[in-house]
């Protein structure tokens, strides 16, 4: 019996592990005016969403993240939106329809959203105040802000 709860307690451990990589880091223009690097944000819940002009669900879920931010960047929380466009001028028409008080971030290119293995719009990845990436939420639908707010307040406890 004993050698069974080890044998479970050793895939715990280990799946606990594999959810708390380390974040890939990376810096990117803002359209705040200046650059933004992650591992500058250490000690801060940071909540990076890949999200692209086009994507209906992503307009859709901007107002969402921005109440998010908003209610609880008091307590160390960031979102930052990557926009991943391949012309920044789509992103900064999309921001004057729904503008945002978190900084938006340029990923023209992709190698952001390539080192997080980014392959669904929206994507949301979650990263805890020593730097580890810890949950990755693939797309949205309505409701999903209260998965947020959770993993949020898991984090920021921590």
């Amino acid at each position: 019996m004993f050698r069974l709860f080890a044998g479970l307690a050793l895939i715990l451990s280990s799946q606990l592990a594999l959810a708390a990589e380390p974040s890939a880091d990376f810096t990117l223009a803002s359209n705040k005016g200046d650059n933004l690097r992650l591992a500058e944000q250490r000690g801060d819940v940071i909540m990076l969403n890949f999200w692209a002009s086009w994507c209906g669900p992503c307009r859709k879920e901007m107002p969402l993240l921005d109440e998010l931010h908003a209610r609880y960047e008091a307590a160390g929380f960031q979102v930052w939106g990557v926009n991943v466009d391949s012309a920044r001028a789509d992103a900064e028409k999309m921001l004057v329809k729904i503008p945002v008080d978190f900084p938006i971030l340029f990923d023209s290119t992709g190698s952001v959203s390539k080192l997080y293995g980014i392959d669904a719009m929206p994507s949301t990845v979650f990263i805890d105040r020593d730097g580890n990436v810890r949950h990755i939420h693939r797309g949205y639908r309505d409701g999903d802000e209260a998965a947020y707010k959770n993993i949020i307040k898991e984090l920021i406890r921590e």
